[in-house]
């Protein structure tokens, strides 16, 4: 479709689906796309923008199923925290703690995951070893900050959507550059806390970019840009 290849795929117990051109063959940059919290490999956003990336930029992309997410069993400690998180925001009480313990719950499953994922698709004919990239916006700048940490193929990222709590320590290792999205009306970050965590960043090449708007309202121009910023680090 439109020039883009989709192949689904399950590597061990991790459901995830990679995109590439139609027709490709040798190595390309390689996007890995984490998806938001309740979200999944293929939401909306997720298939648009990797459809963007592939056809605009030639790069391969992948997503995965989230721990406790999409088409994967979930846990019953997963289920408790976040029954946890649901009743704190229906109680419109400060969630900030309940989410960062949940985001330390999934990232210490999905790091190791997407470090998995990553060699696996590296050994395909059509995407090969290239530079790799991380985007993800919220649950997905959670598990992403401390996978880029942790993973040195990874020599880019966009990420956003997200505040410091729980995060400062992991930021702190993150060189590579950053693209960091922040949304100025944001219902369920507050703002002082995004900014927070742009500042604990360790990375020299670092950009906010900060749009008008709440939470899901991302401009649509920014797909554009991230992809111009992949562009410039990845080739």
């Amino acid at each position: 479709m439109d020039g883009v290849t989709e192949q689904s795929f399950v590597l061990g117990e991790i459901p995830g689906v990679l995109w590439a051109p139609e027709g490709a063959d040798g190595a390309r940059p390689l996007i890995l796309m984490g998806h938001g919290g309740g979200q999944h490999k293929k939401a909306p956003g997720i298939v648009a923008r990797a459809h963007h990336f592939v056809t605009e930029g030639g790069f391969a992309v992948v997503a995965v199923d989230a721990p406790n997410h999409g088409d994967r069993p979930k846990s019953e400690e997963f289920a408790r925290v976040a029954a946890e998180l649901r009743a704190g925001v229906v109680a419109g009480e400060d969630v900030g703690a309940q989410l960062a313990t949940m985001h330390t719950l999934l990232a210490g499953q999905a790091v190791p995951e997407w470090q998995a994922v990553l060699t696996a698709v590296q050994e395909l004919d059509h995407v090969g070893g290239g530079p790799v990239g991380y985007f993800g916006m919220s649950m997905g700048c959670a598990l992403g900050i401390p996978l880029i940490a942790a993973e040195p193929r990874v020599r880019a990222a966009v990420v956003g959507l997200l505040g410091v709590q729980g995060l400062a320590e992991t930021a702190a290792r993150v060189t590579v550059p950053v693209q960091f999205l922040l949304q100025w009306d944001d219902e369920r970050v507050p703002r002082d806390q995004g900014l927070a965590l742009f500042d604990a960043l360790a990375a020299a090449d670092k950009t906010l970019h900060a749009n008008p708007g709440k939470h899901g309202e991302i401009p649509e121009f920014e797909t554009g840009s991230s992809l111009r910023f992949f562009t410039r680090h990845l080739g």
